[in-house]
């Protein structure tokens, strides 16, 4: 096939990121990071858009991960990436494709007046935290090293909680007694199996006293199965307050109608985060 004259002006990379994580917490040969420690950022294709409308694709997170793809070429494998470089990537493709500039509709919680607010992403993607996933946690001798969840284990129980929330409703509108104890039996089951996932998939490793290093995932789901409660709260509090620290921030806005601040939340509902500039 003949070199196409058009080469020159395909899309080139709008922005460089520096991810969250600093590159760490990816399996090897996920993710090509250039000396600068920056990743290269491409705007979104007319594929892309179009991937992002197909809700099943968004549901079950391939289209996410086709996106990254698309979009970010040095990652080759963004089912394993951190998930905490997740939202950052997201924001950085949407200021490539639409720039950095994004309306969010918002109502004013003083006088319920629909508000409309530029924010700026550019300013939002430079204030994102580095979770600290470095300080260990310590407990009767055993010390604790934790890391991110994996896009494709975040995605997961995501999925699993939606899945789990449609069944609750079901259960509720159920009129045998007998069978809506059951669904509810079972549900407590699987929210333990979800909090053991939770925290075991947020486990790096477990060093022992004598300085033994604990790192298959089936050992360390079987201990934390077979732990005292207070332990496992100890480890998901702190993985909570990790995540909750480096939580991009509510952004303070102004009612354009009765002059009071209040506060916005960012949120990541991929459809209409990117069909803002559709």
């Amino acid at each position: 096939m003949s070199t196409n004259p058009l080469s020159n002006f395909f899309r080139q990379p709008a922005i460089h990121l520096k991810l969250p994580s600093g590159g760490k917490y990816w399996p090897d040969g996920a993710l090509d990071l250039p000396i600068t420690g920056e990743i290269p950022v491409y705007p979104m294709t007319t594929k892309d858009e179009i991937t992002l409308r197909t809700p099943d694709a968004l549901l079950n997170g391939a289209g996410v991960v086709d996106l990254i793809h698309s979009c970010c070429p040095n990652v080759s494998d963004a089912w394993n990436m951190p998930s905490i470089d997740v939202d950052a990537t997201i924001i950085a493709i949407r200021i490539a494709s639409y720039g950095q500039n994004m309306d969010f509709e918002n109502r004013c919680p003083h006088c319920n007046e629909d508000n409309t607010h530029a924010i700026d992403l550019t300013a939002i993607l430079d204030n994102i935290k580095t979770p600290d996933f470095q300080t260990p946690v310590k407990h009767n001798g055993l010390t604790f090293k934790l890391k991110p969840q994996s896009y494709f284990s975040i995605n997961a129980t995501n999925k699993q909680n939606f899945e789990e929330q449609q069944l609750l409703r079901n259960a509720n509108d159920l009129e045998d007694e007998e069978e809506k104890l059951r669904v509810y039996t079972e549900q407590l089951q699987r929210i333990i199996v979800l909090s053991i996932k939770l925290v075991t998939d947020c486990t790096d490793c477990i060093i022992t006293p004598d300085g033994i290093k604990v790192t298959d995932p089936d050992h360390i789901k079987e201990f934390y199965e077979r732990a005292e409660s207070r332990l496992v709260n100890l480890i998901r509090d702190h993985i909570s307050a990790i995540v909750k620290d480096s939580a991009i921030p509510d952004i303070g806005v102004t009612c354009g109608s009765c002059d009071k601040e209040y506060s916005i939340n960012l949120t990541f509902d991929y459809a209409s985060f990117f069909g803002k500039g559709f």
